[in-house]
Order: C-alpha cells, then sequence, then structure tokens
C-alpha cells in the first residue's frame, strides 16, 4: 500500500464522525490543560516560598495524583464508547478484505492523532493559562503576587508520560476489542440488544442494601474521628450501591411502565418505554456514572468552599484568644506555683517590651492523655492508642484539670467527692454515667459542663477533647503518670495552658510569639523541670489556615470543572448513541403515521423519564452525606455550621439549572439524529 495509506483513512475516519470525536477531543486537550496547570502549581508553590507554601504544596501534588488516576479511568470509558460505536466501520473493512492487523494500523494511527492533538495543543494551553492559574490561586490565598513567568519542564514531563500511558492503555484495549470480534459481530454490534436479566432484583436489592448501610453508617456515627475513617467505606458502598440500583432498578422500573397500561400504551410512551427495556442494562451504567459525577462535584464545591469562606471562624476556632502558649513540664508533681511562677515572669518580661497588657486571659494547669473508649471503660496502653491510631471510633484526648483550677478560672465554687469527676465534651457525646481509666482511677459523673476554656491545641484535635474535673491531679491518674510511651516521654503530659489577647497590631503579632518563645526556651532543663513549650499566635498561623484551606477551594473549583465537565461529556454521548439506537425505530413509526410532533413528545417522555434520576439520587447521597461530611469538616475547625448548610443547598440549586440546560441541549441533539433518518431519505 501507499504511503500515508493508513494515516488517510485515519484521519477520515476521525472527520467523518467527527461529532463523536470532537467533543472527546476536547475533553482530552483539557485534562492535559489541568494536569499540567496543577503540576505547574505544585513546583511553583515551592518556588515562591511564602509563609504556608509547605501546607499548601500538599494540595496541588494530590491534585496532580486525582486528576491524572480520573483522566485514565474516564478517557478509557469514553475510548470505549468511541470503539464501540466505530465497529461497524471496522466490519465494513474486514468484510471487503482488510485483516485485523490492518484494522489494528489503522486504530494506531487514530490514536496517535489524537493524541498528538491533545498534547500539542494541551501543553500549550497549560503553559498560556498556568500564569492566570497562578495568579488566581495567590489572589486566593491573599499573597503578594510575583509576575515572573517561568515554563515548568518537569510538568510538562510528567503531564506527558500520564497521558502517554493512557493513550497506550487505549489503544491496547481498541486492538483487543477489534481482534476478538468477527467481521459480522463487528458489523452488527450496534443491533445486538440487551434483554433484562432474571436475576437483576437480587442485584438490586444488593444495591439497595448497600445503600441503606451507607446512608446509616453517615447519619449515625457521632465521633467525628469514627467518621473521617467510615467517609472510605461509605463512599465504596454507595458508588457500588449506585451502579446496581441504577442498572438492576432502572429495568424494574421499565417493566413497571409497561404492565401500566393507562401509562404504556400511548403514542408518545409505547415506543420510548419499550426502547429503554431492552437497553436500560448499559443505560443504567450511564445513569449511575453521571450521578457519581454530580455528587462528587457537589461534595467537593460544597466543602471546599464551605472552608474557604469560613477560615476566619475556623481560625477563630482554633485560637479564641490571639496567642496560645503552652508549657509542658516534667511530671504532674510539677504543676504547681513554684514550678509556674519563672515561666509566668519570663512571659512578663516579653509583655514590659513590646507594652502589652494581656487582655481576656485565662490561665490553668492540666494533665493530657489520649485514650479509648470502649462503654465506660478507657484503654490509655500506649500499644493500643497513639497518636496515628484515629481510626477507632472511641478515640478522645483527655484534659484532666484540678477542681482549684476549675473553680478559679470559671469563677464557681463546686465541690467534688473523692471518686467523682465533671466533664465537658464540646465535639462528641459521651452518655454513660461513669467513666473508668485503665491503671487510673474510677470516677461518677456528677455534672456534665456547658462550657469550658480549652486552649488551641483541644481545638486543632483530630481526635475530640473531653476535660475531666477531678479533685486531684495525681490522685486521679495513679500509675500512669509512671508510665513511658515507646519513645520515652512520659504517657502523660503535664502542662500549664496560658492564652490572652494581647491589643497590638496584627503585623507586630509574629514578632512577639517569637520573642516568648525564645524566652520560654531558656527555662528548659531540670532546674526549672520545663520539657518543651509550645507558642503560637493567631496571625502565625493565619498563612498557614489560607495556604491549606485556600489550596483546597483552589483544588475543589478545578477537579469540579473537570467532575462537572466529565458528566456532560457521559450525557451527550449517552444521547448520541441512543439518538442512532432509535434512528430507524423512529423510521419506521413514521411509515405507520408517526408525525414530528409525536416523536418529539416520544422523545422528551423517555429522556425524561430517566434523565433526572441521577440528579435525584445525587441529592439524597448529598443529603444523607451531610452529617457524615458536618462532623468531618468540623475535625477541620470549620465551627459555621449554617454555613456549610447554606452552601450545600446553593451549589445544589446551581447545579439542578446547569443539569437542565444540558439536558435541553443534548435533547436536541438526540433530536436531530432521530430526525436525520427523515431526511436522508428526501
Amino acid at each position: 500500500m501507499r504511503a500515508g495509506y493508513y494515516p488517510r483513512l485515519a484521519f477520515e475516519g476521525i472527520r467523518k464522525n467527527r461529532r463523536l470525536y470532537v467533543p472527546y477531543i476536547l475533553t482530552c486537550v483539557g485534562m492535559v490543560m489541568m494536569l499540567y496547570i496543577i503540576s505547574f502549581l505544585a513546583e511553583d508553590v515551592e518556588k515562591i516560598g511564602f509563609r504556608g507554601s509547605e501546607t499548601l504544596s500538599i494540595v496541588p501534588s494530590l491534585g496532580t495524583v486525582v486528576i491524572a488516576v480520573f483522566s485514565c479511568i474516564f478517557l478509557f470509558y469514553t475510548n470505549s464508547f468511541l470503539v464501540r460505536r466505530r465497529k461497524k466501520e471496522f466490519g465494513l473493512y474486514n468484510i471487503l478484505g482488510m485483516g485485523k492487523r490492518n484494522l489494528s494500523i489503522i486504530i494506531f494511527y487514530e490514536t496517535l492523532m489524537i493524541a498528538a492533538i491533545s498534547l500539542l495543543a494541551g501543553l500549550p494551553l497549560g503553559i498560556l493559562f498556568s500564569k492566570l492559574a497562578e495568579l488566581l490561586l495567590l489572589n486566593i490565598l491573599r499573597v503578594e503576587v510575583n509576575y515572573e513567568f517561568f515554563v515548568s519542564f518537569r510538568a510538562i514531563l510528567l503531564t506527558s508520560e500520564a497521558f502517554g500511558a493512557i493513550f497506550l492503555l487505549q489503544l491496547l484495549n481498541s486492538v483487543r476489542q477489534v481482534r476478538f470480534s468477527t467481521a459480522i459481530n463487528l458489523l452488527h454490534s450496534e443491533n445486538y440488544g440487551e434483554k433484562p436479566s432474571k436475576l437483576n432484583w437480587l442485584f438490586g436489592a444488593f444495591g439497595a442494601i448497600l445503600l441503606g448501610g451507607a446512608y446509616y453508617i453517615a447519619v449515625s456515627i457521632k465521633n467525628p474521628v469514627s467518621a473521617l475513617a467510615a467517609f472510605t467505606v461509605a463512599v465504596i458502598m454507595v458508588i457500588i450501591g449506585t451502579y446496581l440500583v441504577m442498572i438492576s432498578g432502572s429495568v424494574m422500573f421499565c417493566q413497571l411502565l409497561k404492565k401500566w397500561k393507562s401509562y404504556y400504551y400511548r403514542p408518545n410512551r409505547f415506543v420510548s418505554v419499550s426502547s429503554m427495556v431492552y437497553r436500560m442494562k448499559r443505560n443504567g451504567a450511564g445513569l449511575a456514572s453521571i450521578c457519581i459525577l454530580a455528587t462528587m462535584v457537589l461534595v467537593t464545591v460544597s466543602s471546599t468552599t464551605s472552608l474557604y469562606f469560613g477560615m476566619e471562624d475556623s481560625l477563630y476556632e482554633r485560637y479564641p484568644r490571639e496567642m496560645d502558649v503552652d508549657v509542658s513540664v516534667y511530671s504532674v508533681s510539677d504543676l504547681n506555683a513554684e514550678r509556674i511562677e519563672p515561666i509566668m515572669e519570663a512571659i512578663d518580661g516579653v509583655n514590659e517590651k513590646y507594652g502589652v497588657v494581656p487582655e481576656n486571659g485565662f490561665s490553668y494547669m492540666t494533665a493530657t492523655v489520649a485514650g479509648m473508649v470502649a462503654g465506660d471503660e478507657v484503654e490509655t496502653d500506649s500499644t493500643q492508642v497513639n497518636e496515628l491510631d484515629l481510626s477507632a471510633g472511641g478515640l478522645f484526648q483527655f484534659y484532666f484539670v484540678p477542681l482549684s483550677e476549675y473553680n478559679r478560672v470559671c469563677g464557681k465554687s463546686e465541690t467534688l467527692n473523692p471518686g467523682e469527676a465533671m466533664i465537658y465534651t464540646p465535639r462528641a457525646e459521651y452518655s454513660p454515667d461513669r467513666i473508668s481509666f485503665h491503671g487510673a482511677g474510677s470516677f461518677d459523673i456528677v455534672k456534665r459542663l456547658e462550657s469550658f476554656p480549652t486552649d488551641g491545641d483541644a481545638a486543632a484535635s483530630m481526635a475530640p477533647p473531653m476535660v475531666v474535673v477531678v479533685p486531684n491531679l495525681e490522685d486521679a491518674l495513679g500509675s500512669l503518670t509512671q508510665v513511658a510511651l515507646y519513645t520515652g516521654d512520659p504517657l502523660v503530659t503535664a502542662k500549664l495552658v496560658y492564652d490572652y489577647d494581647t491589643g497590638i497590631d496584627a503585623e507586630i503579632q509574629p514578632e512577639y510569639s517569637k520573642a516568648v518563645g525564645e524566652a520560654l526556651l531558656g527555662l528548659e532543663g531540670d532546674e526549672y523541670r520545663v520539657r518543651y513549650r509550645t507558642v503560637s499566635s493567631r496571625e502565625d498561623d493565619r498563612q498557614d489556615f489560607l495556604g491549606l484551606y485556600g489550596g483546597l477551594f483552589y483544588l475543589g473549583i478545578m477537579l469540579s470543572a473537570v467532575f462537572g465537565f466529565a458528566a456532560v461529556l457521559i450525557i451527550y454521548y449517552k444521547q448520541i448513541s441512543e439518538g442512532y439506537e432509535d434512528r430507524s425505530r423512529f423510521g419506521i413509526m413514521r411509515k405507520v403515521g408517526m408525525t414530528d410532533r409525536d416523536i418529539r413528545k416520544s422523545i422528551n417522555s423517555q429522556l425524561l423519564t430517566v434523565f433526572y434520576l441521577p440528579l435525584i439520587f445525587a441529592g439524597i447521597h448529598l443529603l444523607f452525606a451531610y452529617p457524615l461530611i458536618e462532623k468531618i469538616l468540623t475535625m477541620l475547625q470549620l465551627s459555621n455550621v449554617g454555613l456549610f448548610a447554606a452552601v450545600t443547598l446553593i451549589c445544589f440549586a446551581v447545579f439542578a439549572v446547569l443539569y437542565m440546560l444540558v439536558y435541553k441541549i443534548t435533547s436536541n441533539a438526540y433530536y436531530n439524529i432521530v430526525r436525520g433518518a427523515k431526511e436522508e431519505r428526501e
């Protein structure tokens, strides 16, 4: 054959099927651009090196992995659809004498052309818009803009490698589908109907059980740490359950419509329902994919938007006072006035230098320990409880406070007998009337406190805090004070908590905070019995908060755009595919008297019957996921629950409007394909 014969056939195949290939190629170009931009930002953040960049750098790196994996799955899915649509053409080539090897060469050149267009257009667009993406990110982070432009060759290499691997997998899969099909199978691939499986009800029932289990997990979990561990499990259950229910349930739904005589035996419904029954297995999978993508968009947008716009509330939750000073001493016995006095004197010396008069302050002595709650018993064994074991449902961070300190700080005059305690649990529930610590004391809970000024560490802790007010620290902790962790540090951390407002300008606070830390550094050692100190301020951490929440918000925008565009493309291909399948059916119905108006009514009936199912299911998923996501956001210190609820409702409303616009556009595409049968005859 002449040189260029196969490339010309490949090009003509793409050109003649441009209605299918143009959206696919544009999607490939867009995803190449997105992956380059995210990879570029990961390197750019490290290069700029502003305060909070260490926190932010994690987010683009995570986004790179998510977009690469999603691009592989989604483009693999859509490419399989394109190959299925082309099988008839390949079957014709095969009958005319072209072997499977020749068909594989055509597929190779088609894949090569699409890969070349995607990379040669996507990478320049990514480079072009990378600076705009950087400016948007820096604006979100409220960081001074840097107008220096550079091209990330590391991002180009990573993007090229990722999409090179994706297109190679697509090529191998396409060749496999063609080589293992006969010419007759290829030629009639679009004419094979699907029959509902007799066991569909079993799969549908199992899917409903999975969804019910996931919903129960979401609404029943009270502990935020448990919510984080359960989220992944619930997501997997929802994805599998959605596919099973959509595939099996939609078939049964259409069968029920057929049995509903007053509904079924009407011109605009007879054809549509009959057509859907025999393709609902594949149709259901498409609906489930749309539903999952819609849910991902809604969850991603609502949660990241809430975190970003609720950042100030979260910052003040973490720092109720401008300064947070924690000074850890060697043992509980060192928590006395004699040991505390030099610490306060060191802080007072810095206050005098900066002209600070502490306001709205509180200080108290406490001892902290992590514990796993089971019933009314707490296990503190270091081999079972450590800071990495966050998946356990009953994990708490306990703050033991002596009664004298509680009365002094809160201005109370409470009394406790030996073996009695009062508790305060701001972020989780503890219902038993007794609490027992292995290796320490057991206490009858005589009162549940409504408030206590916990420090910033308690607010930042992933494990929910529990303040336990006891008559005496040493008696309450018992032998726990003698237990050491595997690192050699004591299991129980004894410390002084001191939080206060400075009244000085925000610009000076980081400098002041550093000075306090340096002053306390001189007290570390055996003489003053100070193990270490942690000094932080609200303004110190503001940029770190912006780095995390702003980065997540930006990543949420990017991922939502990718997921949303993927959902639109699946909807489009679903409509195009069904349009070609129904084209001949409606052509036959025209011969028996069906008008264009009747066809339009039948199309609307068919689309409306199932088209809004993904949106409805996505709304149900979001409704049940709301309590679980709320608890996870609480761990990220989002305290403004009302903001999350409002943002979620707004996101769903906006998405529903966009979804209806997509329906309008794609239904017209479907109608034009069906109507084309008449135009071709004319």
